[in-house]
């Protein structure tokens, strides 16, 4: 949770994902590019859509690019799109009016959609520091030996201790931004707002960057990305039985079906999304569902399972992973499971915030053997694939 004192309905992110990426040679705006199994624009969505202090996100898209956005996004909602211009400075004048024609907003953020690790640290350093700063940036220290080139040869070296490096998002008490991008040159290009603002005359507070938090640009850097989170994917399973019994309902992939008998259990009894959370927080390493939702516990008793699995996301998350995909197989005779599928697949992204094409729900019988073949009950099992930092 966010440990800021500032309102959420001040606050406003801009993401600005309108460019056309051509240094990355990808074929394709890089944007939608696929890292770690998602498109980039989609982490830096998400992490601002489940931080607790925003009233509204914005994403600037260039013309043409909103079936892309759309794919990218899919399951997520919360979001305004905008349509950018020729440069990023047009790109955010086009969001900040489309922000103040909506009623404006005390603060707003502008970060880049190629920075796709952001996480709730930066967020929450950069509003601390708006509370008492009318705007902040993060900055990292550069390391490196840094020197001037004199034609093709090593010119004069420089004092790196006084050079910085400038990150996103960019944090701006809004009217005071939009103030100064009417005022910067026409026809002059800035390389982010903090270069407008300071141009304007206000000051820029600093605070410490993520080096996780770097900016995609080359095809190298999505290649490089590939290969050091092919060796972070972890995988989960998960297996639950509940036995069926009249006077219950029958709840599977957190829809309610009609049906002669329900599961029986502590809480709603859907075996499926308790299939799921183990194989989440087994992925995680985290142990099982009964560790953290104790059948003992009164406070479960007729819990709707989605807490369960949002529980089990909630740590992925605060472990620095992301899901991957899922893959689920209810066990039953009855009821059949194909009608209702698509709608457990939805209900299941939603839960995880992922896409619907990385949710699987198949259904298979045991040919009448055993438990579920004689409709005394329902299993499950889960297949979960997270890619941890």
């Amino acid at each position: 949770m966010s440990d800021s004192s500032v309102s959420s309905q001040q606050n406003h992110a801009l993401i600005v994902a309108a460019g056309q990426g051509a240094r990355s040679g990808l074929g394709q705006p890089k944007q939608y590019a696929q890292i770690n199994g998602q498109p980039m624009i989609r982490y830096s969505v998400a992490s601002f859509l489940d931080h607790p202090d925003f009233s509204k996100i914005w994403i600037v898209i260039g013309s043409g690019q909103e079936h892309q956005l759309n794919e990218a996004m899919a399951g997520l909602s919360g979001y305004e799109v905008v349509i950018g211009g020729a440069t990023r400075r047009d790109s955010v004048r086009n969001g900040l009016s489309a922000i103040a024609a909506s009623g404006g907003a005390k603060n707003v953020f502008i970060h880049d959609a190629a920075r796709p690790y952001l996480s709730d640290t930066i967020i929450d350093r950069l509003l601390r520091s708006l509370t008492v700063e009318a705007a902040a940036i993060p900055v990292l220290p550069t390391i490196d030996t840094t020197i001037n080139l004199d034609g093709e040869y090593a010119g004069d070296t420089l004092d790196r201790s006084q050079l910085w490096r400038v990150q996103t998002p960019q944090a701006f008490n809004f009217d005071k931004l939009v103030k100064a991008h009417t005022t910067w040159p026409t026809g002059k290009e800035a390389t982010d707002d903090a270069q407008v603002f300071r141009a304007a005359g206000h000051k820029i507070a600093v605070v410490e960057g993520d080096e996780a938090m770097k900016k995609y640009t080359t095809a190298s850097d999505f290649a490089a990305s590939s290969e050091e989170n092919m060796a972070q994917i972890r995988t989960g399973m998960g297996f639950d039985v509940h036995q069926l019994a009249s006077g219950e309902e029958l709840w599977l992939g957190g829809l309610k079906i009609d049906h002669v008998k329900g599961l029986a259990g502590h809480s709603d009894a859907d075996v499926l999304l308790h299939a799921l959370t183990d194989a989440l927080l087994g992925a995680a390493g985290m142990g099982d569902i009964g560790d953290h939702f104790p059948p003992s516990d009164p406070q479960w008793r007729g819990a709707s399972s989605d807490k369960f699995v949002e529980f089990a996301v909630s740590v992925i998350k605060q472990k620095g992973g992301r899901i991957n995909n899922v893959d689920m197989t209810v066990i039953c005779e009855a009821p059949k499971i194909k009608p209702h599928r698509e709608t457990m697949r939805q209900n299941i992204a939603e839960m995880l915030g992922v896409s619907v094409d990385q949710v699987s729900v198949k259904a298979t019988t045991t040919e009448r053997l055993g438990f579920t073949g004689r409709g005394e009950g329902i299993a499950a099992q889960a297949v979960a694939t997270i890619t941890m930092e």
